[in-house]
């Protein structure tokens, strides 16, 4: 079970200081976690923790945490080369400062869970996390229900970055099936590249619909293609929590910037980030 992240990232992502100056100031005593020095930048720090750096405490700050309802044909990232349209173009300002915790191909569509916190993105998506994501599926063909269980089991693939890979759902539910095609309810607990399509097209069924409506507590609900809504913090403590007791990490800035001492020969380099102002943009 994992816990919280390392000091160092924390620091960094927080913008307190770069993995490496955090690395000097821990290393010179200057970084205190619930009062006491930290022992080393590996230590994983949990929500729960007060962290000073020279004695300045680092302040909590707002983050945000949205929930898009992804429309079919757009990609995924911030900027695509092809040009196509991008869940950030769907988004429009809403989506400053956000990046999304997991993908979706471009013909899936469905709940896509985007923040601020970089940090709670990468637990969310951390395999050993493992958060249950729900997807309504639908294939060619009919499944026989016998094939299920070989499902849930694993079923080996050619793989994208070795020559074989193994991938299984977590759970396989048929809801309809015909001689044309089959409906499914598939839960995965991590998010392989095309996972689902890769696991159904190992079995001879190609997937036609790919449609997500829950992410860990998270639920789609009767959200519109192309809207989006806040996730309240509940929420996620709820999607963590059901994680095997991982914790959601802390968002927070300090007020000063720090600078680790100066080395023999040369002058010391300056902390990468200044203070985030909180609830005023986005980060």
């Amino acid at each position: 079970m994992r816990s919280g992240v390392p000091l160092t990232r924390l620091l960094s992502k927080l913008r307190v200081a770069s993995r490496k100056d955090a690395q000097a100031l821990i290393r010179d005593g200057r970084v205190r976690v619930n009062g006491r020095v930290a022992p080393d930048g590996a230590v994983r720090v949990p929500t729960s923790a007060r962290i000073s750096v020279d004695d300045a405490p680092v302040v909590g700050v707002e983050r945000r945490v949205i929930a898009l309802n992804k429309p079919r044909g757009t990609v995924t990232s911030r900027r695509d080369p092809e040009g196509r349209r991008t869940v950030f173009d769907v988004l429009g300002e809403a989506g400053d400062g956000l990046v999304a915790a997991g993908r979706l191909d471009r013909a899936s569509t469905g709940l896509l869970i985007l923040t601020t916190d970089t940090a709670l993105a990468a637990s969310l998506t951390d395999p050993a996390n493992a958060v249950v994501r729900r997807y309504l599926v639908t294939v060619r063909g009919r499944v026989e229900p016998e094939l299920t269980a070989r499902l849930e089991s694993g079923v080996d693939v050619a793989g994208l970055d070795a020559p074989r890979e193994r991938l299984a759902a977590q759970r396989v539910v048929i809801r309809k099936a015909s001689g044309r095609e089959t409906h499914l309810v598939v839960e995965l607990t991590e998010g392989r590249n095309r996972e689902i399509r890769r696991l159904f097209e190992a079995v001879g069924h190609e997937v036609t619909r790919l449609h997500r409506v829950t992410f860990g507590a998270v639920e789609l609900g009767a959200l519109p293609p192309g809207e989006w809504r806040p996730v309240p913090d509940e929420a996620i403590r709820a999607t963590l929590g059901r994680a095997s007791g991982a914790t959601a990490p802390p968002r927070a800035t300090t007020r000063t910037r720090h600078r680790p001492p100066a080395r023999s020969g040369g002058s010391g380099s300056a902390a990468s980030g200044a203070s985030a102002r909180g609830g005023s943009r986005s980060r």
